[in-house]
Parts: structure tokens; sequence; C-alpha cells
């Protein structure tokens, strides 16, 4: 039986430290499903499209990862896809915090599906999305921080 695990998120945008947790989570399982949120109790820099695109780009080298957008909740998604197990990147005890509640209230909802916490790489672990999108639009340098193809939609060339 193939285990499959979901990654969920927002990914606005996919950052060095959500691909450091996805690539470990694809040693550990058959398949995982990046699940990209449609995130509509937010404005994303990026359109769902625009982020799923990068997602798989920033991970086309990885053979056992699908892209998928969703909506709702994550349990029900992974119901639907026959996974086992959710993967949740933290990077400091606020994001555990928060991260457990989740993991308890999924529990309650789908018992069968654990949640699995993993710390990207400690140089990774400052890395958030909403510092990389504020030090972009500032016009800073963000390649210590997300893939090629993430700058370069980051700070577009501008055709005169």
């Amino acid at each position: 039986m193939k285990r499959t695990a979901v990654y969920s998120g927002t990914f606005d945008p996919v950052t060095l430290g959500h691909e450091d947790v996805a690539r470990r989570a694809t040693g550990l399982f058959d398949e995982l499903i990046v699940a990209v949120a449609i995130a509509h109790h937010k404005t994303t820099r990026f359109t769902l499209t625009q982020r799923i695109e990068l997602v798989q780009q920033s991970l086309a080298d990885v053979p056992n990862v699908r892209v998928l957008p969703f909506d709702g909740l994550i349990m029900d998604f992974c119901r639907a896809n026959g996974a086992c197990a959710v993967v949740r990147g933290i990077r400091n005890i606020t994001d555990f915090d928060y991260e457990a509640q989740m993991a308890a209230m999924n529990r309650k909802l789908n018992a069968q599906v654990e949640t699995l916490f993993l710390l990207p790489q400690a140089e990774l672990q400052c890395i958030s999305s909403t510092l990389v999108r504020e030090i972009a639009k500032l016009g800073g340098d963000v390649r210590g921080m997300v893939s090629p193809v993430v700058d370069r939609a980051l700070h577009p060339v501008v055709q005169a």
C-alpha cells in the first residue's frame, strides 16, 4: 500500500525552508502531495495558479511530489487523496504551539491521519514567506531564501 503524506500551506511564495521540508518528507513517504491552499482568508502576492506553478518548478527534480490546489479542511483533503499523514514545517516554539493545537484538532477530525513535524535546516529556520515578500517588495535580495524561479517571479524584469 502506497504511503502518501500531505504538506499544505499557502506557499506565497514557496521558500527554501518549504523546499527543505518537502524534500526531506519525500524520503519518508512514497508520495508527497504539496497542497496549495486557495487562501480565501488573506490576500496573496501570487495567484493560486502562480503559486502552484512556482511549487512545481521549485520541486521539479523530486519525482514523488504532486502539487494540487486545496480548499476546505485538510483532513477532508487527506481522506480524498488517501493520505496517512500531514507534514508540517516548524521553525520555532511559536510555530510549534500553533501547529500542536492544529494537530490535536485534526486528530479529532480524523484519527487515522498522523501529523509529522519537521524542522528545516538551521540556516533556513528564520525564513518566512511574509518576510520574503516584504524584503522583495522593498528591493532586497532574497536569493538565499527562495529558488531562482521564485526570485525571478518576485523581481520580474521590466521591459522598456
